[in-house]
């Protein structure tokens, strides 16, 4: 796991600059190369070949290829095997060389062979030609601006931002997507101009053009005949095996994060399959319950026979809040990023490498909002009027409940999520704003600026799909926007804040596809969710874990910010630039009085709000 970046001239100086920034992500070496047409950077966490072979830029055989790599290849071994056989020579044991020699014989087509997470610029230099991939889930980030001729990339912005040309311009339709999903949307970043590389996608820069080619999608239609269930059973368990042995392989002590929940539960049980020696897990608790699965996860970590370890989360410092948002370098509201980037904190001091179970609720439909798109099929027979006017209403005006979960809470948020346009699909479960806050918070001059119709990009995914089922449909909504950009982009900064590598290898992409072949029904049975899982997984885990219902991690936001957190939220909302030149002061200061008074619980719209006033006074305070 490492960091690249470069630029298409020759700066040894801005190289440094920009790999400097980036110095979490690889530790252990720097790399520059340099030439008149091209310029890349390198920051090296040695996982695989610790030796002086495994250095990048990395070169083939007569330095006509120059490589930086990030992330891990887990079939480069048959790779290599191959290459071998080809007539290619290795001067080291690493995986990142065989990209080099897999582009050499097969060129763009190269990525198509490759299986893991992987971002990765190669230079052809006889050819004076850039290729910049990303792998097809997504997993390891990539950006990049091209402006005047110029195009910088780098596996974070704070890289690129180190170029004195690249403006600093606050990309106000990118604010109001991120308010109502809670991260920002592929291909736009929060500044203007820098993009995301989407997930799938590679870049070719060459004769002074880029561009953008997708070479991978979810495929929905199964490549022969369906198996039974029965049939499908057994080889879900044979993917899951082979996923996660793959994912094993490395030359730095090695743990998993374990939750308590299904998914990481499942990778512990399978990894101790093939781990004989110790094996440590780490796993984040709360006082709180309702917050908390550490019961579930000392029942696992008992029967797996690991080497265990708890982080209790009592009090949160907000500089902790600080710290992660300059690491995510755009806001991204997921709950659960300080915990995370704690947990990987702790880990740290004792592996280099941690599994993590990222993947799963997406690719087998685990979340709470499949099943609230099912009820909603009986939900939306209620005429209109009566949903939102009457039971709407009526919802309303029921008090939060302290917990994180529980009926009145589930129930209001199903209410307001049904009351949205039925055009966002699937992902209006997970949307939070509407038409009241929307016309109450936004200033004028900032809706003159954007389009307002914050499911666009939704129509464009939807007739994307080839999935013919709703529960399908709804599964690459989650995998290919939701999932990235939110869960994986929160996965990759909290771990390489702290030099920390995650694998996921419920999301082996092989996996993955399998499980696009497969019924919806057989995903979400009735209510029940991860039901095709859950059956692969009876009788490697306890039965308490396998039929457990999905709670996450997350950190208690709504009672922060009327407690530890309120003071610092008022004045940081108060103070904010981005937010006095954006937002309606009087309304954002009755969202605060209700949310702090206890009658309405305003968590997301308000810690929304306070991680872009952070991320704003941090990244343009000059």
């Amino acid at each position: 796991m490492c960091g690249i970046c470069g630029f298409n001239w020759n700066d040894k100086t801005l190289a440094k600059a920009m790999a400097a920034q980036i110095t979490h992500r690889g530790p252990d070496q720097e790399g520059i190369f340099c030439c008149d047409e091209m310029s890349l950077a390198f920051r090296r966490l040695s996982i695989i070949d610790l030796s002086e072979n495994g250095s990048q830029p990395m070169t083939n055989e007569d330095d006509s290829i120059y490589l930086v790599f990030n992330g891990e290849i887990y079939n480069f071994q048959e790779l290599r095997d191959d290459l071998l056989q080809k007539g290619h020579r290795f001067k080291s044991k690493t995986d990142s060389e065989v990209i080099l020699h897999a582009y050499e014989e097969y060129g763009v087509e190269c990525i198509n062979r490759l299986r893991g997470m992987f971002a990765f610029a190669l230079y052809d230099r006889p050819r004076k030609k850039l290729l910049l991939a990303r792998d097809r889930i997504g997993i390891k980030p990539l950006y990049y601006t091209f402006i005047g001729g110029r195009l910088l990339f780098a596996s974070e912005i704070k890289s690129i931002l180190q170029d004195p040309q690249v403006e600093r311009t606050v990309n106000y339709q990118a604010l109001y997507d991120y308010l109502g999903f809670e991260f920002v949307p592929a291909p736009e970043t929060m500044f203007a101009g820098i993009n995301k590389l989407p997930a799938g996608h590679y870049l070719v820069f060459e004769n002074g053009n880029v561009a953008v080619q997708q070479y991978w999608d979810l495929n929905f239609q199964p490549a022969g005949p369906l198996p039974s269930f029965e049939e499908a059973v057994e080889q879900l368990r044979q993917h899951l095996d082979t996923a996660v042995k793959s994912h094993l392989i490395s030359d730095v002590p090695l743990g998993v994060f374990l939750s308590g929940g299904l998914d990481s539960s499942c990778l512990v049980a399978l990894m101790r399959r093939h781990i004989s020696g110790p094996l440590k897990t780490f796993t984040i608790g709360y006082k709180d319950k309702s917050y908390s699965e550490l019961d579930y996860a000392e029942i696992v970590a008992r029967h797996c026979e690991t080497d265990h370890q708890v982080l209790m989360l009592d009090a949160l410092n907000a500089d902790y809040v600080e710290k992660t948002l300059w690491h995510l370098d755009e806001p991204m509201t997921d709950l659960s990023t300080v915990p995370l980037y704690l947990l990987c904190k702790q880990a740290r001091e004792h592996v280099t490498v941690c599994l993590s179970g990222e993947g799963a609720d997406e690719s087998f439909a685990g979340y709470d909002r499949f099943k609230a798109s099912r009820m909603d099929r009986y939900f939306s027979l209620i005429p209109a009027p009566i949903r939102r006017q009457v039971i709407g209403k009526m919802i309303g005006m029921l008090p939060d409940q302290p917990q994180k979960k529980g009926a009145i809470n589930m129930l209001k948020r199903f209410v307001e999520g049904a009351n949205l346009d039925p055009e966002g699909k699937h992902l209006r479960w997970q949307y939070f704003l509407n038409k009241t806050l929307e016309n109450r918070l936004f200033q004028q001059s900032f809706k003159d600026q954007i389009s307002m119709d914050p499911f666009r990009l939704i129509h464009e995914l939807n007739r994307r799909c080839n999935a013919t089922d709703q529960v399908n449909r709804e599964i690459y909504l989650d995998m290919r926007f939701m999932m990235t950009d939110s869960v994986l982009m929160k996965v990759d900064r909290m771990s390489m804040a702290s030099s920390l590598e995650i694998r996921v290898p419920l999301l082996d992409h092989v996996l993955v596809e399998f499980l696009a072949g497969l019924p919806g029904s057989w995903k979400l049975n009735g209510m029940t969710t991860k039901y095709i899982f859950r059956k692969a997984i009876k009788g490697l885990l306890p039965d308490s874990i396998v039929n457990r219902g999905k709670q996450g991690y997350s950190l208690p936001v709504k009672h922060l910010l009327r407690g530890e957190l309120k003071q610092y939220m008022i004045e940081r909302l108060h103070d904010s630039k981005v937010l006095r030149a954006t937002m309606d002061q009087a309304y954002m200061d009755q969202l605060i009085e209700e949310h702090c008074s206890g009658r309405q619980n305003h968590n997301h719209v308000l810690w929304a709000l306070l991680n872009v006033a952070i991320w704003h006074d941090r990244f343009f305070s000059n």
